[in-house]
């Protein structure tokens, strides 16, 4: 059996393995890679192998550094089957027309851009695919449910685990059999934080023969809980009520932005918070957010909460769902309001016109809630930058940054090793991936040292052969 990580590996975005067997070629994740202005090129080459020739993908869950290339795959062959839950597959359905969306009209901004500034002629720039294509490659998705074993090809099998990580998130268990042997294979996901609000934890594995493991926080502990609470609570009242300013979050339409509705809601039903006005500026968000409540069954027992939010209630936050684009100007007039809006790494969508108008306003707070890749808008401003350029314009950033950690929805290192600790015996080999260098690298050096397994850290288009 042959292995070959073409995304995610030593990176946190663009994950996407290949996994060759004597009668079966398949991908586990198909995502877009994201950051700086390299992940174009990075994007259009992606696919080191004929799409025609991939009997079927195995799907974790749907945010597009997982799930964002498969368009690309199906316009250029791919023909088979996309497995992935149901809850998955519903998520599928609004953000991936979505992302075609945005490739259009990112070739339009760039081709604009070109013939403005250049007197020479250009060939214009093609989307990395298109709305029509996204819509057509959701013929292509199957949905399961957890724990149900599913057989995509002969002597393959594989069931879908709750990771935890955002609705309908999955660690992917593999049985390949060939000539009497068998070989598992896991692939974690995202895994998620225990304890996080909304989604259930991830659910142990005991056993494998071979491990592929996130690592997004492997070098480092998120804040506690209680800190994280405090904190979000401070930078909310005191950005309100004291200063007057606007509360920005820039979160991610699928998971990080029904967390933050959860928690506000719960906050002010504990008295924590005053009744606030929220604005989900972001119709894939709205969306999201319908969906959750669709599948509700998937969700921790408080997740009641969040439809009880919805009622606007007398006392309650009243949670506002901005749709048209004239709506979502009319908020940068605005004063004392909180500001969810995608994306979440502030690198797209209708965020980046909330903060070019906020982001020069001292009485204003930017709260990052998320990982911000290298290259990333969001990135730049955790790093500390006093200017930044959004849509060609140079902006100051007076707004206070706010790092809060806690809300994350990857597991950290602690979370990480707890659900490694659930194995009964070591794989025989341990690959980690989706961290950056110094991140996956120095999390595999942690696993040898602490749990004494086999890890390592695979680069981009490694492949590695897998004895029976």
């Amino acid at each position: 059996m042959k292995l070959t990580f073409l995304g995610a590996a030593q990176e946190v975005t663009g994950s996407c393995y290949l996994v060759e067997t004597a009668g079966a070629r398949f991908l586990v994740e198909c995502g877009l890679f994201q950051g700086g202005r390299e992940t174009r090129i990075k994007n259009r080459d992606a696919f080191d192998f004929d799409p025609d020739t991939i009997d079927f993908v195995l799907l974790t869950h749907a945010h597009i550094d997982h799930s964002g290339l498969l368009p690309r795959l199906v316009s250029f062959g791919f023909k088979g089957p996309i497995y992935a839950t149901a809850a998955t597959c519903d998520l599928l359905a609004v953000m991936l027309p979505d992302s075609g969306h945005i490739q259009e009209k990112e070739a339009e901004w760039e081709n604009a851009r070109r013939h403005k500034t250049s007197r020479k002629s250009h060939a214009d720039s093609a989307p990395l695919y298109t709305v029509m294509q996204a819509q057509a490659s959701l013929k292509r998705l199957r949905p399961v449910e957890y724990g149900d074993e599913v057989n995509p090809a002969p002597g393959v099998r594989c069931r879908f685990r709750d990771a935890g990580h955002i609705l309908g998130s999955s660690i992917i268990e593999l049985w390949l059999d060939e000539a009497g042997k068998t070989l598992k294979l896991v692939f974690s996901g995202d895994l998620g934080q225990p304890g996080h609000p909304l989604v259930r934890d991830a659910t142990p594995i005991e056993e494998t023969d071979v491990l592929v493991v996130e690592s997004t926080y492997g070098n480092r502990l998120h804040k506690s809980l209680h800190d994280t609470i405090e904190e979000l609570v401070f930078a909310i009242q005191d950005t309100l009520k004291h200063r007057g300013g606007n509360v920005i979050i820039p979160a991610f339409a699928v998971g990080r932005t029904q967390d933050m509705l959860y928690l506000l809601a719960d906050l002010t039903r504990q008295g924590r918070l005053p009744a606030l006005d929220i604005y989900v500026d972001s119709p894939m968000a709205t969306a999201a957010t319908g969906i959750t409540l669709k599948h509700l069954d998937l969700l921790d027992p408080d997740a009641h909460l969040l439809v009880d939010g919805q009622g606007n209630k007398k006392g309650q936050s009243r949670v506002h769902f901005v749709e048209d684009v004239e709506a979502s100007q009319a908020l940068n007039g605005a004063r004392g309001k909180i500001i969810i809006s995608a994306s979440g790494m502030c690198d797209a969508g209708r965020i980046k016109h909330h903060l070019r108008y906020n982001l020069p306003l001292r009485e204003s707070s930017v709260l990052i809630i998320g990982f911000q890749a290298a290259g990333t808008l969001g990135r730049r401003l955790v790093d500390g930058a006093r200017m930044v350029r959004i849509f060609g314009v140079e902006v100051p950033v007076r707004a206070r940054i706010f790092t809060i950690g806690g809300l994350s929805a990857h597991a950290d290192q602690a979370g990480l090793l707890g659900w490694l600790g659930h194995f009964r015996a070591p794989p025989r080999q341990t690959f980690v991936v989706h961290g950056e260098a110094a991140t996956a690298n120095g999390f595999a050096a942690h696993i040898r040292d602490t749990l004494g397994w086999r890890a390592e850290a695979p680069v981009a288009g490694q492949t590695v052969a897998i004895d029976w």
